[in-house]
């Protein structure tokens, strides 16, 4: 396998060059750290981020599974809409 292949035969498998597939991997890696940092301050002070760490999952799925799949019937023309 060669070294370009390594870097881009995932970000292309899901639509993505290199550098946007880093881009958006950072967004998510960014967004995990805080929905992880509001957990913790959850477990330690209950009353504090009681919805925080659900919604920063169900955002991330949202924009990882379900954006990803709308994205992929679009390109894919009408017929895989229905």
């Amino acid at each position: 396998m060669g070294l370009r292949r390594l870097f881009t035969e995932h970000p292309a498998s899901v639509g993505e060059t290199y550098l946007q597939h880093f881009g958006v991997a950072c967004s998510f890696s960014f967004r995990m750290i805080l929905g992880g940092l509001a957990c913790f301050i959850h477990a330690l002070l209950p009353f504090l981020f009681v919805r925080t760490g659900s919604e920063c999952v169900s955002k991330l799925y949202q924009r990882m599974v379900t954006q990803r799949r709308t994205l992929q019937a679009r390109e894919a023309g009408p017929r895989a809409l229905s």
